[in-house]
């Protein structure tokens, strides 16, 4: 088995589906790519069995067969040779490969690729299509606010919405929730599932980078995203997910219009003065005029910012998690941002003033601190 191809091309590939694999492997031929040659082309696989990537690469070549390659071995030997044309050289019985550049020769062993777990076949699938570059956006804007309790598995991934005339993306950790809705698809059958967050970090990398029509099919087990000869395949996260519309207050007369960047910039001063296991900043909001402060009795440190804002609502003090408030502004693209309240004990809600994209609606929930009298 023998192919030609550019030293570059086959490393950007690779570190493109190196995300999926693990440090620490319970089957070791899982530290290795899978190289299968046929027609021209060499597809590449990584996985680490919950999420399966390929990737199809352009090579010379007239043989066909398959192999797995150390994949930390084989990246770390492309890393350190410049750009040119590479000669792969593979017996496939003992496993021998042998790459021949400029420079030299190098030979490392790989391991049979019938060993190599087999990729998920979907059965009974439905489908819908969505924009690489709204799908890495609402990827982007939910998978912050996923939870990492063990306890709770459901939580720590994003759940999907098709519905009829929107699909909706949803990421709660019980303490912040972010909503994203997206008005330019849809799907004509309605359903739900809940992706797990490692393929949709891999993915997010993937599809900020080109602006492409992106294949999604799923079933009741696994889902599976195609673009640009890429191929990924993910288990789908069992379980009921939470009643998020719930929990979403839907009376909030308060209502503050501020700049973003500027709400932003004050919080993260104010907050390196807070306590460091709450994180607790007080908004005190009155007329026109929005008061933050932060203290930590412990180290007598403590400070207070003024800013000018549009604030409609009774005069209110709430505490808040300055981590979260600043990580959902973060998040957010808007030159202004909207915060309603209905009362200091229950959820703030978040929105952009202004909207960039029209088809694209994004609500952010957080819950507030108790504060100290």
């Amino acid at each position: 088995m023998k192919f030609i191809v550019t030293s570059s091309t086959l490393l950007k590939h690779l570190q493109t589906i190196n995300g999926v694999l693990n440090s620490n492997n319970a089957i070791p031929i899982l530290d290795n790519f899978l190289f299968e040659l046929k027609k021209g082309e060499l597809n590449i696989t990584a996985s680490d069995l919950e999420s399966t990537i390929t990737t199809i690469v352009p090579v010379e070549a007239k043989d066909s067969g398959s192999i797995t390659i150390p994949a930390k071995f084989l990246i770390e030997t492309l890393k350190a040779i410049p750009t040119q044309p590479l000669t792969f050289n593979i017996d496939t019985k003992n496993h021998s490969v042998e790459i021949a550049s400029d420079y030299g020769k190098y030979k490392l062993v790989g391991q049979a690729a019938d060993d190599y777990p087999k990729t998920p076949q979907l059965d009974s699938t439905s489908s819908l299509e969505i924009n690489s570059i709204s799908l890495a956006h609402a990827i982007d804007k939910t998978l912050f606010a996923t939870g990492n309790d063990e306890m709770r598995p459901v939580m720590s991934g994003v759940f999907t919405q098709l519905n009829e005339n929107n699909i909706v993306f949803v990421a709660t950790d019980a303490h912040k929730l972010v909503k994203y809705s997206r008005n330019d698809t849809s799907s004509q059958k309605a359903s739900s599932f809940i992706l797990p967050k490692k393929p949709l970090n891999l993915l997010k990398n993937i599809l900020a980078i080109s602006d492409v029509p992106v294949k999604i099919e799923y079933n009741q087990t696994n889902a599976l995203f195609s673009f640009n000869q890429i191929t990924l395949i993910c288990r789908l996260i069992e379980g009921k997910y939470p009643n998020y519309d719930a929990v979403i207050p839907k009376e909030n007369p308060n209502k503050l219009t501020i700049d973003r960047q500027l709400l932003l910039g004050s919080i993260k001063r104010v907050s390196i003065f807070s306590n460091k296991t709450t994180h607790q900043i007080r908004l005190k909001l009155s007329g026109s005029e929005l008061q933050l402060s932060a203290e930590d009795l412990d180290f007598s440190s403590e400070a207070n910012e003024r800013l000018t804002c549009q604030y409609d609502g009774v005069d209110m003090e709430i505490g808040f998690n300055s981590k979260f408030l600043a990580e959902m502004l973060g998040h957010l693209e808007s030159d202004a941002v909207n915060l309603e309240m209905s009362a200091p004990n229950r959820a703030g809600i978040l929105t952009p003033a202004d909207t960039t994209d029209e088809h694209e609606e994004i609500l952010m929930l957080v819950m507030p601190v108790m504060l100290n009298s």
